[in-house]
């Protein structure tokens, strides 16, 4: 089969595999349809997270049709179209009865690794490095599913792929961000980047009831679709971001601050953003927390602070004296997507919120190395990009 590939930094190839084969009996092959780039692999792309090997198959948002289904799989039948979950749980352990399936505890083989750095180990991810399984990605012809009998939800008839595609991951990760913070009537909600989980972020927060939404960013295309939801678009190369958020809530701050971004903030941004950069490049810290930062100080006190940014180490000058001492709760997580998945088919179907809204470019695999390329250097007004193998 075609999927791409990760080579390097920089370095997606548009290779031939071997097809995936059933290797436990809970297994299903789907035939991808569309599949997603996330901004998630834009980390893979730029090499920040470790243990990648060359060869590596990319892509954790994906859907399709089952072709082949494991002797021990009842939920599941060849024809049956579904949307895969990026996390990959057995729906049998702890964490998963308990619904917060991102925290399996049986379905990264590769756990030993990940503990190591992170004293515990989360789930599996698709295509997302050997700490987190190694597991072949969606960004292909063809996708092995583990315990497939709890993972993919099969798809209502009606509608389209572009409408149910991220449900995988954006739309259950955007959406959890706005459940993260509790919002209440007359709320006023910050959300730091306005890529597609922002994006997702923004009309969540307002389907869940804020009465005002700020979408940071500096993309004006990103604004642009922000504004259109009904956010206030702050543009952070042009303004004060603290000085405006208080501004804007008589001195308050935010009642909630969602940090849509993670890792790679923009060097430009200021003078901290630019030195976490260079601590970066020489091998003096893991990550770059200026949006943690900014969003600590911008949030009221008892508010909220909820992170679904990426990071993946050590994060330095963090404030947590503030954080401390004026009351602020953080919630954070790699989205349990079975939990929030059902929730939001419906409200796909009952016509509250159409998710494609968020597609600018398409392609095929063929088409995904240079993809990657106008997707990380946010070339063309590139927003999301959907792939058709």
């Amino acid at each position: 089969m075609r999927p791409l590939t990760w080579h390097g930094k920089h370095d997606i190839r548009c290779d031939s595999v071997p097809d995936p084969q059933i290797e436990d009996g809970r297994d299903a092959i789907i035939k991808v349809t569309p599949c997603a780039i996330c901004g998630s692999d834009l980390h893979l792309y730029d090499g920040v997270m470790p243990e990648m090997r060359s060869g590596d198959v990319m892509g954790h948002e994906t859907m399709g049709e089952v072709v082949e289904v494991g002797k021990d799989n009842t939920k599941l039948k060849v024809g049956d179209r579904v949307v895969v979950p990026f996390t990959i749980s057995c729906g049998q352990c702890f964490f998963c009865k308990r619904g917060f399936y991102s925290g399996c505890e049986r379905s990264n083989p590769d756990r030993s690794k990940v503990t190591n750095l992170w004293g515990n180990s989360p789930a599996g991810l698709f295509g997302y490095s050997h700490l987190l399984g190694g597991y072949a990605g969606g960004q292909a012809e063809f996708l092995r599913v583990p315990y497939a009998d709890v993972g993919p939800v099969k798809v209502p008839e009606g509608l389209s792929d572009e409408q149910v595609l991220f449900l995988s991951d954006i739309f259950p990760t955007g959406y959890m961000a706005a459940d993260f913070c509790n919002i209440q009537p007359g709320d006023t909600i910050a959300i730091w980047g306005c890529g597609p989980v922002g994006q997702m972020a923004i009309r969540s927060a307002f389907l869940l009831g804020a009465e005002r939404v700020i979408a940071i960013d500096a993309v004006p295309e990103r604004l642009t679709l922000a504004q259109a939801a009904g956010a206030i678009p702050l543009d952070f190369m042009e303004k004060d971001i603290y000085d405006k958020i208080m501004e804007l809530t008589n001195g308050r701050g935010a009642d909630a601050c969602i940090d849509a971004v993670g890792t790679e903030a923009e060097p430009a941004a200021s003078w901290d953003s630019r030195l976490d950069r260079i601590k970066v490049a020489l091998f003096m810290g893991t990550d770059r927390p200026h949006v943690l930062r900014q969003a600590i100080h911008c949030c009221r006190n008892f508010g909220t602070i909820s992170i679904v940014g990426v990071y993946g180490g050590f994060l330095d000058k963090v404030p947590m004296g503030s954080a401390i001492n004026r009351g602020l709760t953080f919630k954070m997580a790699q989205t349990p997507v079975q939990h929030y998945l059902p929730i939001l088919m419906e409200r796909i179907q009952n016509g509250e919120i159409d998710p494609s809204f968020v597609i600018t470019h398409r392609g095929t695999l063929e088409d995904g190395p240079a993809l990657y390329k106008t997707f990380r250097d946010k070339q063309d007004g590139c927003i999301k990009v959907v792939l058709k193998p």
